[in-house]
């Protein structure tokens, strides 16, 4: 990696703590026994696509969610089960983040949806009350605001034009493989945190 520029972040994974199987066994307890296959690290089936690029609303979600699965649970049970793959912001990483934001311009980009956004917001401002997460960026992308997910080359090649950044001085930095494919597609430089890795490791 050299002559970077700027950094764009991904979230889960990096600086949200997040377990996909939590949700996926919350799911099973509720009868939904193949959702891993509609939803999982690696891939997302049309209804969760949607929701994750804001096509669809969480209201609608939760009606197409039951006809798809054909059962009966409330908007509540849906959405505490999807929420429960997240975790925590642990304060090392921020204090991390904090630092290399004085150094970079950096920014950040995930594949989220509007019921997690809330989720994560709300638990980020009770373990940090009075601190704005999107503060620690110059800019924040979330997939279901800008209509655009990863891995599809679009979604960076809008960020990069809107923040007027150019790819090959501008490292991408995920935890899931087919995302840094599609960035480096893009031409950005990019970083795979692999299992067991995090922020602190890197050297930057």
């Amino acid at each position: 990696m050299t002559g970077i520029r700027n950094i764009i972040f991904d979230l889960g994974g990096v600086f949200l703590n997040i377990n996909y199987q939590l949700t996926e066994q919350a799911f099973i307890d509720l009868g939904i026994t193949d959702f891993g296959t509609r939803f999982n690290q690696q891939f997302s089936n049309p209804l969760f696509e949607a929701l994750e690029t804001g096509d669809i609303k969480p209201g609608d979600f939760y009606a197409a969610f039951r006809a798809e699965t054909q059962t009966m649970l409330t908007d509540d049970q849906i959405r505490d089960a999807w929420n429960a793959l997240l975790l925590d912001f642990p304060p090392e990483r921020l204090d991390w983040l904090a630092e290399i934001g004085q150094r970079y311009p950096v920014y950040l980009f995930s594949n989220t949806n509007q019921i997690h956004y809330d989720a994560f917001m709300a638990a980020f401002g009770n373990l940090y009350p009075g601190r704005d997460f999107n503060a620690y960026f110059r800019k924040a992308y979330y997939s279901h605001e800008l209509g655009l997910r990863k891995p599809y080359v679009g979604s960076y090649q809008r960020i990069l034009a809107e923040q007027g950044l150019e790819p090959g001085e501008t490292l991408f930095i995920d935890d899931t493989a087919k995302n840094i494919l599609g960035a480096a597609e893009a031409g950005l430089q990019t970083l795979h945190l692999v299992p067991g890795m995090t922020v602190l490791d890197l050297n930057l």
